[in-house]
């Protein structure tokens, strides 16, 4: 596993490093498909003492991405934080797995499609106020795209449909139901 960590305007101290680097060789143990950890601390100038440190993580599994973010009053709190919420992430995913295991039994070709490798990749320009992110299309099904939007903790989430070989989008909505987008040319 790799392991990426970087503060955002601000550099991150050395015993940081190390703690980071000691909670994020666990992961390993429990979930050995995670190729990449990518760490990222940033400090905000906040009121309140306790929000003072956010510590934002993704981890890449084989091209799923678990995401966690969480604030503190210092760097270690922040960090214990979390992990504890990257526990969680792990567990859930390793459930999800273990179910569509028993459910459904995929092809060794389809398995290496969508276990191919490659980084999520954050640009940030100081003078662009948008946050481009960058990362491989797979192709999946919509349930596919549904738990990746959930392991990432967002509210849509774009993804390359393998059945009607197009780009679709899947979101949710009010109450614990989801829809999905599928653009027509006119």
């Amino acid at each position: 596993m790799d392991l990426i960590i970087k503060g955002k305007n601000m550099d991150v101290p050395e015993n940081a490093r190390d703690y980071i680097t000691k909670k994020a060789g666990r992961f390993e143990r429990h979930l050995q498909e995670i190729t990449e950890a990518k760490v990222e601390l940033s400090e905000e100038k906040t009121r309140s003492k306790e929000n003072h440190f956010v510590v934002e993580m993704t981890l890449d599994c084989r091209g799923t991405f678990l995401r966690g973010e969480e604030r503190g009053g210092d760097i270690f709190t922040a960090v214990d934080a979390v992990m504890d919420v990257m526990d969680r992430q792990i567990r859930r995913y390793k459930d999800r797995i273990q179910g569509k295991k028993r459910r459904v039994v995929v092809s060794k070709e389809k398995i290496d499609i969508t276990r191919d490798t490659a980084s999520l990749i954050d640009e940030e320009q100081e003078d662009n106020p948008i946050k481009i992110k960058r990362f491989p299309v797979q192709p999946m099904s919509p349930e596919e795209a549904i738990d990746q939007m959930e392991f990432l903790g967002h509210d849509f989430f774009l993804f390359f449909n393998a059945t009607s070989d197009q780009f679709n989008v899947v979101y949710r909505r009010k109450g614990s139901h989801y829809g999905l987008i599928e653009p027509e040319l006119e």
